[in-house]
Parts: C-alpha cells; structure tokens; sequence
C-alpha cells in the first residue's frame, strides 16, 4: 500500500485492474448510457484497465462514474489481496476478486472516516477509541480474499458508527450557538439560499437539487448526505465533517464556494 493514509484512501486507477467497471452493475439512467451487469466489463474499459472516454464522461452519458470513488479499496484489492495479478491474466480469480471488491469499498470508506476523526482536535478525548477502530477496520481490510469474501460489513459498522456520532457532536459543539439536527431530513428541491445551517447535523439528509446558494455550512456533518445537483454556489462549506469528494461531484457549485482543505473543484462546476 501507498506510504501515507490520504493516499491509500483515494482510488488510484492507475494501480487498479477496473474494479469499478467490472465488478459493478449499472442500469441505463440519467447517470449511465447503458445496461451493465455485475461481472461484465465496462463497453468503455480498455486492455490496459483505463477508461476510453475518462475525459468526456458526463457529455457521454456516464456521469454516474465521475462520482464514484473506491476510497483505495481498488489497488489494494488489486496490488494487495490479490497480489498483482489482474482477473485477465488469471481468470479462475475473477469472481472471488469481484465479490472481495465492495467489501473492501466498505472498510475503505470507514477508515476514511476514522482517518478524519483522528485529525479532528475538538475530538481528541476520544483518539484512543477511533485508533483502536481504526486498526481493527485496518486488520480486517488486509485479511485474505477467502475471509473477504464473506465478511458481513454490517457488525463493523455498528461498532465504528457510535465513535463517528460522538466525533460529530464534539466537533459541531464548536460551532457557536444550540446544535440542530436535520438528519435523514427530506429536504430534496428545498429552497436554502443563504441559510445558516453552520454546525447542523445533516447527516443521511436527502438535499437532492436543493438551493444551497450562499448558504454557511461550516462544521456541518455531511455524511451519507445526498448532494446530487444540489446548488452550492458561494456556500461555505468550512471544516464541514465527513464529506467525501464524490458527493462535491454530485452537486454543483463555482468559484465563490468555500471548500474545506484537500477537496478538489470539480471541473464540471462554474467558473
């Protein structure tokens, strides 16, 4: 694996053998051009496990890949579990490495969270906790592909979530004023321009084409928040926990939104 933890938790697709785009279903939608089933590689993946039309997905028909990210699960699976040897030059390995794939996705995606846990000072009586999570989550993502194959992801989730919850609230506690919680919250096509939701538990909450223009997110917990062409335009999204780069691709912005450190624009927002 990579050196550094933010490495390891970012696809690298140049160290994958197409996980994504094999392992994965898909059906025709407003997010992919076609039917695909688990399995089956992608029409668009190339021999050497590149995509063919990377640079022109979303005019194509396949937004649907430009907000997805294996969190690094794809080159362990790939340079790690399976030690280097794609499903094309060993094909009786093919079904076990597709199965394998999401599992780790999942530990992938927890260590991610628990990584930021632990960079988060308002949460600092907890970090024996999160790094004793953390490397179980670890421990667990470098079993061999025959106990990966029927790891039920559900239990660690279960011991992992209440550590998140707890980080949440320590961290949003230091954004002034009385917490609130919209978590789950069906506010999809909700008209928030210029709201204050800084320190708002917003956690699984459906913002699906919500107006989020100038709205101050700051300290929000966003995980599992839906933020599919929802509009953050000129949002501030300081220090906002637990967002992930695939769901700032969702949604649209411009040059005026405040992202927090280590995100990336999306080429796709306005200028």
């Amino acid at each position: 694996m990579p050196d550094t933890r933010e490495t390891a938790l970012r696809g690298d697709c140049a160290q994958c053998f197409g996980l994504c785009c094999v392992a994965l279903p898909f059906a025709k939608s407003a997010d992919f051009g076609v039917n695909k089933a688990a399995g089956d590689p992608c029409r668009n993946l190339q021999d050497d496990f590149r995509c063919g039309i990377h640079a022109r997905l979303r005019p194509s028909g396949f937004q649907g890949c430009t907000v997805y990210d294996c969190f690094g699960a794809g080159q362990r699976v790939s340079q790690v579990t399976f030690g280097g040897v794609s499903w094309r030059e060993a094909p009786e390995t093919a079904r076990q490495m597709y199965e394998v794939f999401p599992v780790v996705r999942q530990l992938h995606e927890l260590l991610r969270y628990l990584t930021e846990a632990l960079e988060r000072p308002a949460a600092r009586r907890i970090h024996g906790e999160v790094r004793a999570a953390l490397a179980r989550v670890e421990e667990l993502a470098s079993l061999p592909a025959a106990e990966l194959e029927g790891l039920d992801v559900g239990p660690v989730r279960a011991e992992v979530n209440p550590l998140l919850l707890r980080t949440s609230e320590l961290v949003r506690a230091t954004a002034g004023g009385t917490p609130r919680s919209r978590r789950g919250a069906d506010l999809i096509g909700k008209r928030l321009r210029g709201a204050r939701l800084r320190g708002t538990d917003l956690r699984g909450a459906l913002l699906i084409a919500a107006d989020l223009t100038g709205a101050d997110l700051t300290l929000a917990d966003l995980i599992g928040a839906d933020l599919r062409d929802a509009d953050l335009s000129g949002a501030t999204l300081t220090g906002a926990l637990f967002l992930t780069q695939p769901q700032l691709n969702s949604a649209r912005g411009d040059a005026r939104t405040v992202l927090p450190e280590g995100y990336d624009r999306p080429a796709h927002w306005a200028a």
